[in-house]
């Protein structure tokens, strides 16, 4: 007769009926199979004995083995992938606690929105403005998992050659955060061990010396380039950046384009765009002639006030429903969908799009 009991000596047998009889199942590691098919367990069961189980005890060494194995390989303990977060900034009667920087940058998808060009600046932004001032206070789960996203960042950069000088800024302003808070403050504000970013600091130069030896390569296109398109469709293309920067290294290309470059009204729609009129009559720039030098104007009133942000997506943040989340275009115009489990009548009239100061504002209490 089979073993179908369970007492305080064994926590039973499991028994398969056979042609000849009842036959006894026994566990091995080897044998079994994991539905997820993560972690192989070859790896991890020993060479001795301790691979054989019985029962419920194989399970419960298998799960343990594979949490170990788990914690101790993988870059980040969290693996989040919500769409939305619920902002709360102090406890009521229905809610306790509050939602920090640090449960934000890990539980929000932003492994997936760097692949996306549309949002790769904006968490680029994000990520500069949490170097510069907020790295302290993030956990230290959330340290792990800002380090391995911005990992991830420089490889995308490396590889598609996206950007370079968006990420350049931000590691610069990220050693020297770093490397303050590491030499002259002390490891006494940083979580975890000193050791441990001073790793992270060699690692960050090791990214600069890359983004430093990233070379373009040249593309070989036997169509129609930019060069033969019209100087007012050139120029109207010219019109359309909104940075500077990226306006000069294309004057750099050709020399026709470096005479578009220069144009003057080119320069005072870019400064209308980033600055207000007042900001103008404050810092006016003249030329010999008695007219504006528009381009110098830009970048004196540059030192002086912050320039006018613009990115092709942005969190968004619902102000009936204090939810702060990813607005996914092509749901909301195929399916209407607002992207939340919002209540109020017009979810779209609620929603506000959070810049990457706003974002940072949102958990300052």
């Amino acid at each position: 007769m089979p073993f179908l009991g369970k007492d305080w000596r064994s926590p039973g047998w499991s028994w398969t009926k056979t042609e000849h009889g009842w036959k006894r199942i026994l566990f091995y590691g080897h044998e079994l199979e994991d539905n997820n098919r993560e972690i192989d367990l070859k790896e991890l069961c020993s060479d001795n004995k301790e691979n054989l189980f019985v029962g419920d005890v194989c399970e419960l060494a298998t799960t343990k083995r594979k949490k170990d194995f788990y914690n101790n390989n993988t870059k980040s303990q969290f693996d989040f992938r919500d769409k939305w977060i619920y902002v709360q900034k102090g406890s009521t009667k229905e809610r306790h606690g509050y939602c920090t920087l640090g449960e934000a940058l890990n539980r929000l998808d932003f492994s997936s929105a760097i692949q996306d060009l549309r949002r790769f600046n904006y968490v680029a932004k994000l990520f500069q403005l949490i170097a510069r001032s907020q790295l302290t206070s993030l956990s230290g789960a959330a340290q792990k998992n800002y380090f391995n996203i911005l990992e991830k960042i420089v490889r995308k950069v490396l590889e598609d050659q996206y950007n370079p000088r968006l990420v350049k800024e931000l590691l610069h302003d990220l050693s020297s955060t770093l490397h303050s808070l590491t030499i002259h403050v002390g490891r006494c504000v940083l979580v975890g061990n000193v050791n441990i970013w001073l790793c992270r600091l060699e690692t960050i130069f090791k990214w600069q010396q890359q983004l430093n030896n990233l070379q373009i390569p040249k593309q070989m296109c036997n169509g129609l380039s930019f060069s033969d398109l019209p100087l007012h469709m050139q120029n109207k293309i010219l019109c359309k950046l909104s940075d500077a920067y990226d306006i000069i290294n294309l004057g750099q290309a050709t020399p026709t384009l470096h005479c578009l470059s220069e144009n003057r009204m080119l320069w005072k729609k870019l400064c209308h765009f980033h600055f207000s009129d007042k900001q103008f009559c404050r810092n006016l720039v003249l030329t010999k002639s008695d007219n504006v030098d528009w381009k110098l104007m830009y970048f004196t009133l540059q030192k002086h006030y912050p320039m006018k942000e613009q990115y092709g997506d942005t969190l968004h943040f619902c102000k009936h429903c204090s939810i702060l989340f990813w607005k996914d275009r092509h749901l909301a115009l195929l399916f209407k969908d607002c992207g939340h489990p919002c209540t109020a009548n017009d979810p779209d009239s609620c929603l506000m799009p959070i810049s990457p100061q706003h974002f940072i504002d949102l958990f300052k209490f």
